[in-house]
């Protein structure tokens, strides 16, 4: 697993009504020398003050250049941070949440060049999920943001029928020690393998959403679908809600323009083992897709025929995932192995594949 830390931007977890007490006990550890011997750790952990009424606080910072001076507060948290009216809003409700060297600011300020711009989030934990100690397997992780490789037959969120056996319970145990909100940037139907991004502030989940809408969050799947594809292709149909039903989605009219590229990898028999990338983001867009051309997805019992003999869930593995840091800027990319049930499949057909 792949663990960042950066300069220029920290978090920390505090006591509503004691922040100031513990920026003394961290300006006593500095000033006495004793940082060394906390460096590396969350410097607040073994505080007494963060037994009860936890919330996790998270600093950008951003020292004002020639592109921002003579501007105000609101064009920068737009232009540079962009940032949402809503996150702007929320910054603005926090005493110390928009400060310019040290002294809170209104949006309407106007910045000097050399201002250092301080911006403090903060955020309870997720109510009425219940921590499960689950074993995750976790690609990348640093102040912002977590990139997991979900197992099948997982589910993403607690719903009726699974309430301590899904991935936002398995974080909610990672995070005992840390209040955190649960947010999946790109979900994963319960069936469905592979990379999923996790976001840890409300920040960071904004600007990766905005990335899957603008096209700059890439993702793409192997899938085995039913049928012997002739070629790949473009599907550029759009998806809805199926009339009278609350989880099957379908190719309306009037649903949302979805758009999934495919390639052929390997024909196996009378199935075909292919990668997709998304365009767009829809709710089973995928296996939406390829049932409306003909192939549906191995095992789909929704979108095409159930066989759990053959194979026990829709084979479709998120297998890579680039992405531009929300804070840094820096262009991340991930790639998991193909699921292992996936793979022993294909190997029934060609056992020098590699995937």
């Amino acid at each position: 697993m792949q663990r960042r830390r950066y300069v220029g931007v920290c978090f920390r977890t505090v006591r509503q009504g004691a922040l100031r007490a513990v920026i003394r006990l961290a300006i006593y550890l500095v000033q006495s020398g004793r940082s060394a011997a906390i460096r590396g750790r969350n410097c607040f952990d073994f505080c007494p003050v963060l037994l009860y009424n936890e919330f996790m606080e998270r600093i950008l910072t951003y020292n004002v250049s020639d592109d921002y001076a003579g501007k105000n507060i609101k064009t920068l948290l737009k232009q540079h941070f962009k940032m949402s009216s809503a996150l702007i809003l929320s910054l603005k409700r926090n005493e110390d949440g928009i400060c310019v060297n040290g002294e809170r600011k209104y949006v309407d300020y106007v910045l000097q060049c050399g201002d250092n711009v301080s911006l403090t989030m903060r955020e309870n934990a997720s109510e009425n999920i219940e921590p499960a100690k689950i074993e995750l397997d976790i690609v990348y992780e640093d102040e912002d943001l977590m990139i997991i490789n979900k197992p099948p037959h997982m589910p993403t969120h607690p719903s009726m029928g699974h309430h301590e056996n899904t991935l936002a319970n398995g974080l909610m145990y990672y995070f005992r020690n840390e209040p955190r909100i649960f947010r999946a940037v790109n979900r994963l139907d319960k069936d469905t393998s592979g990379l999923m991004a996790v976001a840890k502030n409300g920040y960071t989940h904004a600007r990766l959403c905005d990335e899957i809408k603008e096209g700059a969050l890439k993702r793409k799947y192997i899938a085995i679908v039913c049928g012997a594809l002739e070629s790949g292709g473009t599907i550029d149909v759009p998806i809805g809600r199926a009339a009278g039903s609350v989880i099957k989605h379908a190719v309306t009219e009037n649903g949302r323009r979805a758009v999934t590229h495919y390639r052929i990898l390997r024909r196996l028999g009378e199935y075909t083992l292919i990668e997709l990338e998304l365009d767009t983001g829809r709710t089973h867009q995928i296996r939406i897709h390829m049932a409306h051309i003909g192939c549906p997805l191995l095992g789909d019992w929704l979108y095409g025929e159930e066989n759990r003999e053959l194979f026990p869930r829709q084979a479709l593995h998120s297998y890579y995932a680039r992405l531009v840091h929300p804070v840094t800027g820096e262009v991340l990319e991930f790639k998991a192995p193909l699921a292992r049930d996936m793979k022993k499949f294909v190997e029934k057909f060609d056992k020098d594949i590699e995937i």
